[in-house]
């Protein structure tokens, strides 16, 4: 159900050019980071014009209808015309249909982008404001450096490893071909943390990942859910992961025995095959990697398939979304099977986690990814992360444990 506020404000948005804006993170709230970046580029928000809530089973299509309303009510100069410019809202939906999490969509007060070599400011009033009044900060140094610990949660270890090997039961006794089963990591920020401090070391550290902030929600994840723009839809799917090697010739072998495994193959084609059935509705002429490609990262290699075509139906980033959400890669195959199962074996709310987490522009145009490598950052600082992992039929589950502990470890080291 939408907690949108009615009716819908009349905003007023005007994007200019402005000369260079160097690195965005300085720029941002250290409390309220709003941000979305890739190798350097990308937007950064500041203060909010306009917060939408949702929750329940429709939640991303409730958004879709109401940001066409405020996209349709507002009045936008936007000389640009690029990906990021004009109106825009950063967004990030919970997991599951029963989340105690909210969605959001929050349209900052004040966008800085670049891309391409092009940099530009939004600026976004309510009607009857001044957007005079609305000034680009300068940059701010980072706060004091903290290091916490981050500590098993609501599944222990050994919790974890037990809900694998139940997993594997059920596989073997032909309920489902696969699930993805998470644990978390809890921690408490010291007072007054700047959290752009993590945000610099994720997105330095991995660079080729979608570095983002959302309503304290924050992660760095290589995995692109959808991007839509212009008609052109994209999306990369990650499935199937090991270990990089500890020398040059060790770090290949990884990746041919990834590249060659049945099991990790087997995950991964469960992922591919539900991001092509969603997407297959909304465009004729789709076209998907034919064998997977390994994909490097800094602490560990993917499967990774691209998925390209042309939408055929007007459908938006939201719509896509909501088609989309959870794929086999973060849910399991066949998917009610797997949500069933996590629900089960899982003793937490996922939250945000392995949700939808990006930005949608005035026409639907927008980026959107798989919320991995991330956590939650509370009011009172509380912080709870999640890493998952795919278990198919021949899933061992010490190697799905130290899975998760590869994938925990962007995180842990950005706080830690």
């Amino acid at each position: 159900m939408s907690t949108a506020p009615h009716p819908i404000p009349r905003l007023r948005v005007e994007t200019s050019r402005v000369d260079d804006l160097k690195l965005l993170i300085p720029l941002i709230d250290p409390r309220h980071p709003l941000i979305w970046m890739r190798k350097g580029q990308g937007i950064a928000g500041v203060g909010e014009a306009l917060r939408l809530e949702f929750s329940g089973a429709d939640r991303m299509l409730d958004a879709c209808a109401v940001w066409k309303s405020v996209a349709d009510a507002a009045t936008v100069t936007d000389p640009i015309g690029a990906p990021g410019t004009g109106l825009v809202a950063f967004g990030s939906f919970a997991f599951a249909d029963d989340s105690a999490a909210t969605s959001v969509l929050i349209v900052p007060r004040l966008l800085l982008g670049k891309r391409d070599g092009r940099f530009w400011v939004t600026r976004v009033t309510v009607e009857g404001e001044d957007a005079a009044t609305i000034a680009v900060p300068a940059p701010r140094a980072l706060g004091p450096e903290f290091r916490l610990s981050l500590l098993p949660g609501a599944m222990s270890p050994d919790a974890f490893r037990a809900s694998v090997e139940k997993a594997v039961e059920r596989i073997d006794d032909r309920d489902l071909s696969k699930v993805v089963l998470a644990r978390d990591l809890v921690g408490h920020l010291p007072s007054e943390s700047d959290l752009r401090r993590p945000l610099t070391d994720l997105a330095l550290g991995y660079p080729d990942c979608w570095t983002y902030a959302v309503d304290g929600f924050i992660g760095s994840s290589p995995e692109t859910l959808v991007r839509v723009d212009h008609g052109a839809v994209s999306a990369r799917v990650l499935a199937g992961t090991t270990s990089r090697g500890t020398d040059a010739e060790a770090d290949h072998d990884k990746a041919v025995a990834l590249a060659t495994s049945a099991k990790d193959l087997d995950e991964h084609g469960y992922a591919v095959t539900s991001v092509v059935a969603a997407l297959a509705p909304h465009s004729r002429n789709l076209i998907a990697s034919d064998i997977p490609f390994t994909l490097k990262l800094p602490n560990l290699w993917h499967l990774a398939s691209d998925v390209e075509g042309t939408l055929s139906d007007g459908s938006t980033s939201l719509d896509l979304i909501a088609a989309l959400h959870p794929t086999a890669a973060v849910a399991g195959t066949p998917r009610t099977e797997a949500l069933a199962l996590i629900h089960e074996l899982e003793p937490f709310d996922r939250g945000r986690y392995a949700g939808p987490v990006g930005w949608v522009g005035a026409d639907g145009d927008g980026e959107w990814a798989v919320a991995l490598r991330s956590a939650q950052v509370d009011a009172s600082g509380d912080i709870t992360a999640y890493a998952g992992c795919g278990i198919v039929t021949d899933s061992d589950p010490e190697r799905e444990y130290l899975e998760t502990k590869m994938k925990f470890r962007p995180i842990v080291e950005a706080f830690g």
